[in-house]
This record gives C-alpha cells, sequence and structure tokens, in this order.
C-alpha cells in the first residue's frame, strides 16, 4: 500500500481498506484504536481524525461505551450536504431538484422494463394501499408525499436492488426538504400526479411496458412544471 503525504488520509484510505480484506458489514465490530494504530502504523491522533472523517460519511459508526463498528454505508451525507447547499442557495435548491428529477426519470424509464416483468400478473397489496391513499389524499387537495415516497419504495423492493432503493430515498428526502421552496401544489397538479400513480400501476400489473413508460413521464411533469413556474418568477442578478 502506497502512503498518502497526509497522514490523515493515509488513515482513512488504511481503515477501509482494512474493511474491505475483512469482509466487514454494516453493524459489524471495528478493532479498537490502540489495534489500528498497531496494525496500520500510524499514529493515534491519525486513527482519531479518521474516524470521525469516516462517522461523518457513515462509514463508521461511534457508539459511546461500546466501540466503533462499520456505518450503514448509506447516503445520508449526499442528502444532508444537498439539502443544505439548497437551504443556503435557494437558486441551487431548484437546479438540484430539476437534476432529481432527470435522474429519476432515467432509472425509473431505464428499470421500467424490470419494474414491469416483476409486477405483472402478480398481487401488490402493498402498492395498491399506497395508490389508494395517494387519491383519497388528492380528492381532498391534501399533501400525499408521504405515501408517494413509499410507494416508490416498495416499487424498490420489487427489483430487490439495494442500490437503488437507496437512491429512492435519498431523492425523496431531499426534495421533502427542498419542496417548501416551490410553494403548495394546486389541485390540479395534485390530481395529475395521482391519476399518474395509478397509470403506473395498473400498467405494471397488465404488463403493458409502453404505458407504464408513458406514466412515469406522466408522473414527473406536474413538478416539472412548476419548477418552470417558480424559476420564472425568481428574479434574475440583472434584476435584483
Amino acid at each position: 500500500m502506497v502512503r498518502s503525504s497526509e497522514p490523515n488520509r493515509y488513515a482513512s484510505d488504511a481503515i477501509k481498506d482494512l474493511i474491505r480484506a475483512r469482509g466487514l458489514e454494516p453493524g459489524d465490530l471495528m478493532p479498537t484504536e490502540a489495534e489500528l494504530v498497531v496494525e496500520l502504523g500510524v499514529s493515534r491522533s491519525s486513527i482519531r481524525d479518521a474516524v470521525r472523517t469516516l462517522t461523518a460519511l457513515d462509514i463508521l459508526e461511534v457508539r459511546h461505551g461500546t466501540g466503533t463498528f462499520v456505518g450503514q454505508l448509506s447516503l445520508k451525507p449526499l442528502v444532508e450536504g444537498m439539502v443544505f447547499r439548497g437551504v443556503l442557495l435557494p437558486g441551487d435548491g431548484l437546479q438540484s431538484l430539476r437534476a432529481i428529477i432527470e435522474v429519476r426519470t432515467a432509472l425509473d424509464q431505464a428499470l421500467a422494463p424490470q419494474i414491469v416483468e416483476r409486477l405483472a400478473d402478480t398481487n401488490a397489496p402493498e402498492l395498491q394501499a399506497d395508490v389508494d391513499a395517494i387519491v383519497d389524499s388528492a380528492a381532498r387537495n391534501e399533501s400525499f408525499a408521504e405515501h408517494d415516497r413509499s410507494f416508490h419504495l416498495h416499487l424498490a423492493e420489487r427489483l430487490g436492488n439495494q442500490l437503488y432503493g437507496q437512491l429512492v430515498a435519498a431523492f425523496w428526502d431531499i426534495h421533502r426538504s427542498l419542496a417548501p421552496q416551490l410553494g403548495v401544489p394546486s389541485a390540479r397538479a395534485q390530481q395529475e400526479t395521482a391519476d399518474a400513480h395509478v397509470a403506473l400501476l395498473q400498467a405494471g400489473l397488465s404488463g403493458d411496458l409502453r404505458r407504464y413508460q408513458q406514466a412515469v413521464r406522466e408522473h414527473y411533469e406536474p413538478l416539472l412544471t412548476i419548477l418552470d413556474t417558480v424559476a420564472n418568477r425568481a428574479p434574475t442578478k440583472e434584476n435584483q
């Protein structure tokens, strides 16, 4: 292993190498600080700095009085960084939301054949419950963000793709945090989004890939329209 010119960076990389080499998984106990000092050949201060850095990245988790464990390796740091950026720089928040929608659309379209294959000719009571809740909330012009999130997480579970599930959850957490910048969606936008969820489920259960892909586009169109409206209202630097 080649040592980095920065001891703390070297210690972080060495700890990650150790996790891989030992085949450790989230929740597994890590060696003690003293053991890491001996095994990696670095100072205690470098180990402590590395542990703090890796904890912030959810690669490690420190449980005081218990020890240090392999973290959940989630996308939480990404979510927190993008949310803070959106709060600090509202214009960037809108750009982040648009970027997320574009990525989600691409992912949903790319995985549509697999999703439809998994759903075709099956029962999906968890998805039906989500859609029923969405439709009911839209009829009352109430927010259905949590049911919407649940619907897409349940779709991800059907795929059995852990990374896709983490991305869906991360994108939703960012969306939920930045959504107040968009204002309250209209009753029409709510209904169009609800109808798109109905179409997604019906197309999936019937094995209609083309209709499913169309429903994906319909699902994101109301949100894109809202983003365009808000962006057009926002003052430009020249007009400030």
